[in-house]
């Protein structure tokens, strides 16, 4: 009985120890199990469907208890789930740092790609927006016979003849905002401003802004309007009163006088080195008028604005003569106005339609020319020509029975311009125009002007005559003689 009894007891005795033993191991034990376990690092994004530049990331990162994010484009956060907005497309190395509670960090990086859905709206628009002015290097603008050859006519540079047009801003805003900055200046395009505006740089305020109509015309002005563009045809459409882009009388159809609601035309970007070129059009039946912008992400590469034009042409010497004609019998029936030239042809010495006996001119308009006139001008040597001695002058013209009026335009206009010192001629006229039912069909007619505005300037050499209307291509018949100074 004693034997069991210490055995008992020493049993007892070791499954004590052994417990004692436990209760002082085991803390060591806990304490390993408690550090905590090494972080991952994961991330998913997505783009957001109303701005493509934004992006959001959901984080996936375990066993961390902070995060650091770098976007690739100089920005950070500490989020565990941000949202970033980038300034523009791009591929960007995103990098999310996960740090757990002992400091120690896992690294997880993604390629994210932010394309724009609409390249060709944002080459147009930008991402935000993008602001458009003339192309100051080569021709801005011009017109032309066809898309083929869209400044064979006419065409501008940014050589100081027309400044306040190359400071002028056309930004178009991915809203659909489109925003016109005049700049505080206007150029006066011919025919459209009366004279004092014509042919100059003024300044932009309402009460300068009325044609020569006497129509208020200030919504040609700085303004915001609205835009439309289908990139699958590169058609742009600019609605508001008063929106225009290229010159303000270049509208959907045609040459306007008075503001539009609506503007429609086409366009082509090209992408350069440092910037981006537009080029763009309005096609009309009878020509193009065509214009080039450019917008800079390196502004150090636009040219300066050349703000006053050099001095071009000759001031020709003077002559006042006591008798000045050309009656268009013959190559030599004139007076000191025999140098024929312009689009439009006067051959001397044809027949006399109306059955006369005397030769007369042959005045023929040139078929697809949009601007023509026959100009007249001194010979054998140029002069600026002082009307001193004269009052009047006269003119006949004879208009065939059965001429086509559709797109010819009943008028004449009779002029005096400076060819020698102004390069754009058309903007230093003195001026005549005979139209509608005073514009007689059918038989001679002589028509006689008034020479005391004439008489004023000192600087003309030049005489010209324009048959039917311009700013179309019809061809035309008609007949002149006796252009005769009194």
């Amino acid at each position: 009985m004693i034997m069991k009894k210490t055995k008992f007891r020493t049993l007892t005795q070791a499954i004590l120890f052994f417990a004692a033993f436990a209760i002082l191991v085991m803390p060591s034990c806990k304490k390993d199990d408690d550090e905590p376990e090494n972080p991952i690092a994961s991330f998913q994004f997505a783009i957001s469907q109303t701005n493509f530049l934004e992006v959001i990331f959901t984080n996936f990162s375990q066993n961390a208890t902070s995060y650091s994010w770098n976007f690739g484009d100089g920005n950070t956060s500490t989020e565990t789930s941000p949202t970033h907005v980038y300034a523009e497309v791009g591929k960007y190395n995103v990098v999310l740092t996960a740090t757990n509670a002992a400091g120690a960090t896992a690294n997880f990086a993604q390629e994210v790609d932010v394309k724009d859905p609409d390249e060709a709206l944002a080459l147009l628009a930008g991402q935000t927006s993008k602001t458009w002015r003339l192309y100051r290097s080569e021709t801005s603008m011009g017109v032309g016979p066809d898309i083929g050859n869209p400044r064979g006519w006419w065409s501008l540079m940014n050589d100081g003849s027309r400044p306040c047009v190359y400071y002028q801003e056309f930004t178009f805003n991915r809203s659909g905002q489109y925003i016109f900055d005049d700049k505080g200046l206007m150029w006066g395009e011919s025919g459209l401003f009366p004279e004092g505006f014509e042919g100059t740089c003024f300044e932009a305020i309402p009460s300068n802004m009325v044609n020569v109509d006497g129509v208020d015309v200030s919504s040609w002005l700085s303004g915001t309007h609205a835009f439309d563009y289908n990139s699958a045809t590169g058609i742009v459409t600019i609605s508001g009163q008063g929106a225009w882009i290229g010159l303000v009388k270049v509208g959907t159809t045609g040459e306007v006088s008075v503001p539009q609601t609506s503007v429609t035309f086409n366009i082509e970007i090209e992408q350069r080195t440092g910037y981006d070129y537009m080029h763009l059009w309005f096609e009309y039946e009878w020509g193009v008028w065509s214009f080039s912008y450019a917008s800079y992400s390196d502004p150090s590469l636009e040219p300066e604005v050349v703000a006053e034009a050099p001095p071009w042409g000759e001031d020709l010497p003077d002559i006042t003569p006591t008798e000045l004609y050309h009656t268009f019998e013959s190559a030599d029936s004139y007076a000191l106005i025999g140098a024929i030239g312009g689009t439009s042809v006067i051959t001397v010495g044809e027949n006399d339609p109306a059955g006369g006996t005397d030769k007369v001119g042959k005045f023929v308009r040139v078929a697809g020319e949009q601007w023509q006139e026959a100009q007249l001008r001194t010979t054998p040597e140029l002069y600026d020509i002082q009307f001193d001695n004269f009052s009047v002058v006269k003119l006949d013209i004879f208009v065939p029975e059965g001429t086509d009026f559709s797109v010819l335009v009943r008028q004449f206009v009779f002029g005096f311009a400076d060819m020698s010192q102004t390069q754009e001629w058309w903007n230093s006229p003195v001026q005549f125009l005979v139209a509608g039912d005073d514009f007689v069909v059918g038989e001679w007619t002589t028509y006689e002007f008034d020479l005391t505005d004439v008489k004023a300037r000192n600087d003309l050499d030049m005489i010209y005559i324009g048959i039917g209307g311009g700013g179309h291509g019809a061809e035309g018949i008609f007949y002149v003689r006796n252009l005769v100074f009194d």
